[in-house]
């Protein structure tokens, strides 16, 4: 039996339950609010708001805890792989060694898309930004699979699941591609799945890419670290467009577009943007002082997150990450990576930042690890949606399962104008 509390409007008392989680925060059921007050709550941004009840992900902001089903975020990274992971989150548990290979062997007969696809590429502007043309592309599939459309069939969205973790990545690299000019690479089943995403992003027709240990293993980390973050604004996106039952691939491409705003996913590329601007070590403490000037509108991006009030915890692993591809790659005298490290530094050992718990977040090393791969900073956002995929995946095919699913509707606080009298316009 639920705990309750009570409300009071008007002299009239009203009931209303409390459910409590596994763990964290315990929620106040109002459902039934407005039927039984003629009231609604007003929560702008839905911060204060529980949408939906899930098992999938937990985070605990204060104490820098988040767990994929139950598992901490850290051990997933230190020991499992991405596709691991993608099973983890979908269907609950980690995958024996059977189930395993049978996950693996499916995502990867799934990696070639359809050769008229191609064709969608080239209606695009050269130079466009790859993000704008996986808007298109992940929701013009669709047209493509429609044999696993139907989102009240079980197995159609087991097979529509697998098609967009296994196709997506052949997408965003097909964008890269094309956004630089140079001709598509396919897939190679032989590749584990990060190896074939790099190989796809910069193999040259002339040229065998060759696989860089380190770059893939620190890939599979970002894709992990990245893979889920509970309700966040793409994720509430995916399944409030899902609670209409629109086929899955429109669901997904709901999904990046939300995904796209630097306030969500485009947090990295602004940071590395930001380090560029400062350009070189020695202009540190100018900006270190903009800072800290309250009446100055300049921000050192990449450090603070709005959910993690200590440590993210996925900063510690990319941090380690960071350095490991940097020192492979040799290139830990590059000036702009200079200007990171001694930000790094001082944030980490500056009183300021310390009180106003300023720490390095994922996005501060995610965007200097990219760079250091290769990648421009608009494939940042990209990537970022390539792992989140798995996610929104996870959390559409979980609402679907839902007993208490229903078409989204917030309700909202109207402040316009009462009814009127229409004037005719000769009059006005």
């Amino acid at each position: 039996m639920s705990d309750k509390c009570y409300l009071e409007i008007d002299g009239k008392k009203i009931e209303l339950p409390i459910k409590k989680g596994t763990v964290g925060p315990s929620v106040i059921d109002v459902r039934d609010l407005y039927k039984n007050s003629g009231y609604f709550t007003f929560d702008p941004g839905f911060t204060s708001t529980a949408s939906c009840q899930s098992d999938i992900c937990y985070i605990d902001g204060d104490k820098g805890v988040l767990l994929y089903r139950g598992y901490e975020i850290e051990k997933l990274a230190e020991k499992s792989s991405f596709l691991e992971v993608a099973y983890l989150l979908i269907n609950g548990e980690l995958p024996n060694k059977d189930k395993y290979i049978e996950f693996s062997d499916a995502i990867k007969n799934h990696t070639m898309v359809h050769e008229q696809i191609r064709s969608f590429y080239n209606g695009f502007r050269r130079g466009g930004h790859p993000m704008a043309m996986m808007l298109a592309v992940v929701g013009a599939l669709s047209a493509f699979y429609a044999d696993s459309s139907n989102v009240n069939d079980p197995k159609e969205r087991e097979i529509s699941s697998r098609r967009m973790i296994a196709k997506v990545p052949t997408l965003a690299a097909m964008a890269y591609k094309y956004s630089i000019g140079q001709p598509f690479i396919y897939p190679d089943n032989d590749l584990s799945y990060c190896e074939n995403f790099l190989h796809m992003c910069f193999a040259v027709p002339a040229t065998k890419y060759k696989i860089n240990k380190s770059v893939s293993n620190a890939l599979e980390k970002i894709f992990i670290l990245h893979a889920d973050h509970e309700q966040n604004a793409s994720t509430s996106t995916v399944r409030l467009a899902a609670s209409s039952a629109v086929n899955p691939f429109a669901s997904i491409s709901a999904g990046f577009s939300a995904l796209w705003g630097p306030l969500h996913g485009g947090a990295n590329e602004a940071a590395l943007n930001m380090l560029k601007k400062i350009g070189s070590v020695k202009n540190i403490p100018e900006y270190i002082k903009k800072a800290k000037d309250p009446n100055d509108n300049f921000r050192l991006m990449g450090f603070g997150h709005r959910v993690y009030k200590s440590y993210d915890p996925r900063a510690k692993v990319m941090q380690k990450a960071c350095y490991e591809v940097l020192d492979a790659l040799g290139k830990k005298n590059d000036e702009v990576l200079k200007v990171a490290l001694e930000l790094e530094k001082i944030a980490l050992n500056d009183d300021y930042f310390i009180q106003k718990k300023l720490y390095p977040n994922i996005d501060f090393y995610s965007g200097i690890t990219l760079s250091a791969m290769g990648f421009p900073p608009e494939m940042f956002v990209v990537l970022f949606a390539v792992a989140r995929t798995v996610g929104w995946i996870a959390h559409w095919s979980e609402m679907y399962s839902d007993p208490l699913n229903k078409l989204n509707r917030p309700r909202q606080l109207y402040i316009g104008k009462n009814k009127r009298e229409f004037v005719d316009q000769d009059k006005r």
